[in-house]
């Protein structure tokens, strides 16, 4: 870190920080910036994120870390041997985090992928079916949770059907209310007691006519706090992806106004983050008291054979037939 970026961290405590591979070089330079992270902000506890999903989505990457296999590449095992390799390459993952000092992990994706969706999604989402997708959802937070690393659900309330990736366009699903809640939104509500979950910068016609649900007030509390029922900290998605609009100050003012707890800032920039943190100022009652809750989940390691379960991971996912 710069000393300009150690002393905007300090001064502005933000909730916590959230890695990028831009950030992961090699194991011991990232558990060092991980600690100095923390030492900034004065709190053991400070929940250090990052998204190690598998397949294209995974910020610690070989040489020095493990190649986890694709969600959907686990999927397509059978029932028995999905479960199993789930929940084994969620613990894995969760043991290399736990080495850096890393706490939370932006996984599992819970979407179900529509067929002429974007492949933004894609073998990101871990199975077709809302039955599979919470079985394995499950196995992967039950995973994750074993190897002392907390998970978060995304992305509310269902980001399958975009027909354009929300990075770089915002997405419009006019699907009916009753068909969303008859497929998209049946994982979420099933694994809705996770500590930490992630919105959708995607504009649901059948609830709000033009506010992507991580802006929309009615969205997130009609939709994700009360027909999903998830109650944990709710996370907006990066506010630097183009389905957003407006400066970065307002981008965070609008989705902590529609209910989001934390606003999440991913580019490194550090004009945006003062601006940000000038913008919204302290985190508010509800929302530490909602991290509070969150973090309090979070338990040391279960003791784990790594060589054997990754031995165990590398047969059932050779599996003929996998995708």
């Amino acid at each position: 870190m710069s000393d300009a970026e150690r002393d905007f961290f300090r001064t502005a405590d933000p909730a916590g920080f959230i890695l990028f591979q831009r950030n992961c070089i090699e194991p011991v330079q990232v558990a060092a910036l991980v600690a100095d992270l923390k030492s900034l902000s004065g709190r053991s506890d400070t929940p250090v994120l990052i998204d190690q999903e598998g397949g294209r989505v995974q910020r610690l990457k070989p040489p020095h870390w493990r190649a986890a296999p694709a969600p959907a590449r686990i999927g397509a095992l059978s029932v028995e041997k999905a479960e199993r390799a789930a929940w084994i390459n969620a613990r894995l993952i969760a043991a290399e985090l736990t080495a850096l000092g890393i706490t939370v992990n932006c996984a599992p994706v819970l979407d179900l992928p529509a067929p002429a969706a974007h492949e933004v999604i894609g073998d990101r989402a871990i199975g077709t079916r809302p039955a599979e997708v919470v079985r394995l959802g499950r196995a992967v937070i039950r995973g994750l949770e074993a190897g002392g690393v907390l998970p978060v659900i995304k992305h509310l309330p269902g980001h399958g059907r975009a027909l354009v990736d929300s990075h770089t366009h915002c997405p419009v699903v006019g699907a009916a209310a009753a068909e969303l809640a008859a497929s998209d939104l049946l994982p979420f509500q099933a694994l809705a007691d996770s500590p930490f979950a992630m919105t959708a910068h995607v504009v649901y016609t059948c609830w709000e006519g033009s506010l992507p649900a991580t802006l929309s007030a009615r969205v997130i509390g009609d939709i994700i706090r009360g027909r999903i029922g998830f109650e944990g900290v709710l996370l907006s998605d990066d506010l630097g992806m183009r389905a957003l609009g407006g400066s970065p100050e307002e981008r965070a003012l609008g989705a902590l106004a529609a209910g989001c707890d934390l606003a999440l800032h991913c580019n490194g920039n550090l004009a945006e983050m003062a601006q940000i943190a000038a913008a919204v100022g302290t985190l508010s009652e509800t929302a530490a008291l909602s991290l509070d809750r969150a973090l309090a989940r979070r338990r040391a390691p279960d003791q784990a054979d790594t060589p054997a379960l990754l031995e165990e991971l590398a047969a059932l996912v050779a599996e003929k037939g996998t995708a």
